[in-house]
């Protein structure tokens, strides 16, 4: 029926003019709806009520009962129009509507449009361009003078900063040329007092040998005995015979004390000097101990092997870092089975199958350095089964092995005898790693993770649930470790810590220190910038605390240090570290002087508020043996105060600008006697 679109115009009126689609339409809806028994007898019935009613009161649903005609809105005379094809479009009432509204709103707009603009009078465009061009010439003006300032803003501050180097180098260079000559002028005076004093000696020599001659020659006259001639003073001092001193008749416990400070290529060589030094070197005390890492460049793989073989009884430490060694020569290592100590460390060449020899043939193993290797798991299944008393293990920058291998530590009877672990740098351990070494091992109590900036509290947390015997921390480069660390930390008896550049801290886990761990004595918390005064106040309690460094923790102040002294820990400090403290002033080192009798040694570098009045309390600190007092302000009057001070040792006052030539030379003229570093004016 669809093919009628296409058909002959007669056709199609013809359907039209006879009602033949909505007949169709209006049985098919009655059958459809109804679905009577006898179809014929129902359509004969329907076609005569249609006949009687006429085609023009024809509709769609006229067959179907009242109470079965469905509610449908009507889109179209009949919907047989589109099933026969003879409707031309689809144009319902509301779309009708809805496209005369639309056009009206368009007409209603273009006419208003056009109203505007003519009943609207046009502003005076002349005047609003001139505006636009004033606007536009004060803005290139604007932009103009902008370009110049800054090329004169830079070339003048290309010229200071040219005027400012060439002013430092002169600087630099006059105070260069005023420290040579006085050092010269020093070593001249000191070389001359030096050869002055060994000629009076000399001297004093000659004349109790004269002495003793003129002695022997009466005793000798008054026996009557011939005098033969003596040669002269000159020459006995000068052509005197010089007694030889041969090494082989000292007792071998001293000869084995020379050799031992002798490196293995002293030692090759001490060897070719003759028979009885080759003798000598060959002590079985002197091979205990092999380092082939300083001979990495010249040494081959088969004089390894041949001194491994013949030494392998004696030997109880190899050093091999950084050596780049075969297969074969890494298997020799299997021979020395008394071996104790093994380190391999930055061998490039170390691989999974040379660790299964050595594993093998020395099972006696306590310390094994295998940091920056290429070992993979296959390596961490091999310690726990041969090594059962290994107490020291690197694996610092070990990047090959997983979690799996971690775990794999467990295997046998484990490495619970571990004691000291450096996990530096392994960056692929996960808190499921750091759960397998607490599991593994239990005994560990030196605990060294540097450069790990995945580790954070959860990692902690995972390994002091089975590790509590841990006194010794250190962290460094690890900047996710926050406070609730020190609180998982809490049920180990730490007694070191230590943590450089962390921003998380803060002085709550001061407070976890104070509580937990008493009897800590060495605390280092470098540069972290979140601690403040109430840190300081939290330590005073301890009374082991014999090091503290706080370097670079600049929001500490003289009040902090004062509460930190007024308790007990100032007693027993020994070494204090302020550099880069920038808050504390005179008052610090003056509380200083009165509450640390045992301070050997101080750094306040960088500390800008110091004056030449906190030398003359630094003096009154007798027991000081070094300070860094680099970076104040301190001048010749608080360096000639300091030269009254009699046990220090070493003193830095780099950056010191305020120190002459003057200063300088009390203080040398004063520590003659001293073993004296003074290193002055450091950006020389």
């Amino acid at each position: 029926m669809a093919s009628l679109r296409t058909a002959n115009s007669r056709l199609r009126n013809y359907f039209k003019e006879n009602y033949i689609p909505q007949v169709c339409e209006a049985l098919l809806c009655g059958l459809l709806t109804t679905c009577p028994e006898d179809p014929l007898k129902y359509l004969q019935k329907m076609i005569i009520t249609i006949m009687e009613n006429g085609l023009e009161s024809l509709l769609w649903d006229m067959c179907i009962d009242p109470s079965m005609r469905p509610k449908i809105r009507r889109l179209s005379e009949t919907y047989m129009e589109q099933l026969f094809g003879l409707d031309d479009q689809l144009m319902t009432p509301e779309l009708m509507i809805k496209a005369c509204t639309f056009y009206t709103g368009r007409l209603v707009k273009t006419h208003f449009c056009s109203w505007r603009d003519i009943a609207i009078p046009l502003t005076n465009e002349d005047d609003e361009l001139a505006e636009k061009i004033e606007r536009a010439m004060k803005y290139n003006n604007f932009r103009l003078q902008k370009y110049v300032f800054r090329l004169w803003h830079s070339y003048v501050k290309g010229q200071k900063k040219q005027l400012t180097d060439t002013l430092s180098q002169v600087q630099k260079m006059l105070h260069c040329y005023k420290l040579t000559a006085i050092l010269t002028k020093w070593r001249d005076k000191a070389r001359l007092k030096y050869k002055k004093r060994e000629d009076e000696l000399i001297l004093k020599h000659e004349l109790q040998l004269l002495k003793w001659r003129n002695n022997l020659k009466l005793k000798v006259a008054a026996n009557g005995e011939s005098i033969f001639p003596e040669p002269s003073l000159s020459k006995v001092s000068l052509e005197g015979n010089i007694p030889e001193c041969d090494i082989s008749l000292l007792p071998q416990r001293a000869v084995s004390q020379i050799f031992f400070y002798l490196s293995l290529k002293d030692k090759i060589i001490c060897s070719h000097v003759c028979h009885s030094w080759m003798l000598m070197t060959q002590a079985s005390s002197l091979w205990n101990g092999i380092d082939f890492s300083t001979v990495k460049n010249i040494i081959t793989g088969k004089y390894i092997v041949s001194t491994l073989q013949r030494w392998r009884l004696n030997v109880l430490r190899l050093n091999f870092r950084g050596c780049i060694l075969r297969l074969k020569t890494l298997r020799s290592v299997s021979l020395c089975r008394n071996l104790q100590e093994l380190n391999v460390s930055d061998c490039p060449t170390l691989t999974d199958e040379s660790m299964r020899y050595i594993s093998e043939g020395c099972p006696g193993i306590l310390y094994l350095n295998l940091s920056n290797t290429i070992i993979t798991n296959r390596t961490m299944r091999l310690l726990p089964r041969h090594f059962h008393n290994l107490q020291n293990l690197s694996l610092a920058y070990c990047k090959k092995f997983t979690d799996k291998g971690l775990r794999y530590l467990n295997l046998g009877d484990g490495c619970h005898k571990l004691i000291y672990l450096d996990l530096s740098g392994c960056t692929q351990i996960s808190v499921q790693g750091f759960r397998n070494i607490a599991n593994s091992c239990t005994g560990i109590m030196h605990l060294t993770i540097n450069d790990m900036p995945t580790l954070t509290d959860n990692c902690i947390k995972a390994l002091v649930e089975r590790c509590p015997r841990i006194t010794s921390i250190v962290f460094i480069g690890a900047p996710h470790i926050s406070d609730c660390a020190f609180k998982a930390l809490s049920t180990c008896n730490l007694r070191k810590i230590r943590f450089e550049g962390n921003k998380r801290i803060t002085d709550a886990c001061f407070k976890f220190i104070d509580k937990n761990y008493p009897n800590i004595s060495h605390i280092y918390m470098a540069d972290c910038k979140r601690l403040t005064d109430s840190s300081l106040k939290s330590l005073s309690p301890l009374k082991q605390l014999t090091v503290l460094n706080l370097a670079n923790c600049i929001r500490i102040g003289d009040m902090g240090v004062k509460q930190f002294l007024d308790g007990p820990v100032s007693i027993r400090i020994r070494e204090l570290n302020l550099s880069n403290c920038i808050h504390l002033g005179d008052a610090s080192i003056m509380k200083l002087s009165e509450c640390c009798p045992n301070l050997n040694y101080l750094s306040l570098r960088n500390c800008e508020h110091l004056t030449d009045l906190a030398i003359e309390y630094v003096v009154n600190i007798f027991s000081l043996v070094s300070v860094d007092l680099s970076g104040t302000n301190i001048s010749n009057e608080g360096l000639m105060t300091l030269s009254r001070h009699k046990k220090l040792k070493e003193l830095s006052l780099s950056e010191c600008y305020k120190i002459t030539d003057v200063g300088i030379q009390v203080r040398l003229r004063s520590s003659l006697k001293e073993v004296l570093t003074l290193a002055v004016c450091s950006d020389y």
